[in-house]
């Protein structure tokens, strides 16, 4: 079985799988952005910079290569891993949903998708809160400060809008949810069974930290 979370940047689909990995034993966690960024590290910085004004590709998405990837290398792991394989990954052009998830469903792959929305303040401050500097913070307790909009936060009400159409679905909303919480409802969902979350609050925030540091984008 895949679990593929979707849902707009800083929705929570990171923390969320590596909750239920943490929680499932034999599960993995498969993330497509890695190959994304290496395919856009491979070309020019000014081909790839907002500010270069040369920019040729404006989402490694956008790149055949990557869907084809995507897909090519998710059918192994699934074809080959014994257990339940996690993909934390935004998709909201329906032409490139139907090339991933839609394939992986036609080669036969048993796909739960589900898409993690929230409202505008939400996702806003949870951008604010995975900076780097915040995640420090986060560690132990503290607030932070003012945020920079980024392209996440600008591409945010498309994200929102677009996965909130029906073929997107399952919807699940996490205002009022927390990471493990959400974990729980999607393993009902897809009739799994995760372990108790017994760790406290100070181990969960650094946990969190750790998960969330090495998807922090500098470049």
């Amino acid at each position: 079985m895949l679990l593929w979370i979707n849902g707009p940047f800083g929705g929570g689909k990171t923390q969320t799988a590596y909750e239920i990995r943490r929680r499932l034993p034999g599960s993995v966690v498969c993330d497509p952005e890695h190959a994304g960024f290496g395919l856009l590290r491979m070309l020019p910085r000014e081909l790839r910079d907002d500010r270069g004004g040369k920019r040729l590709i404006d989402d490694f998405q956008d790149l055949v290569s990557w869907r084809q990837g995507v897909v090519e290398v998710l059918d192994v792991v699934l074809t080959g891993h014994a257990g339940v394989v996690i993909v934390p990954m935004t998709v909201t052009d329906p032409g490139y949903f139907t090339e991933t998830v839609g394939r992986l469903r036609e080669l036969g792959h048993d796909v739960r998708h589900f898409s993690l929305l929230a409202e505008r303040e939400t996702v806003t401050r949870r951008l604010r809160e995975r900076g780097p500097g915040q995640l420090l913070r986060r560690a132990t307790g503290r607030g932070g400060g003012p945020h920079r909009e980024s392209r996440a936060v600008r591409r945010l009400d498309h994200c929102l809008e677009r996965l909130s159409e029906p073929e997107f679905a399952e919807h699940l909303w996490t205002d009022h949810s927390t990471v493990p919480k959400t974990a729980d409802r999607i393993a009902v969902l897809a009739g799994l069974t995760l372990r108790p979350n017994n760790e406290g609050r100070l181990r969960t925030r650094v946990r969190q930290v750790r998960v969330g540091l090495p998807h922090v984008r500098l470049d």
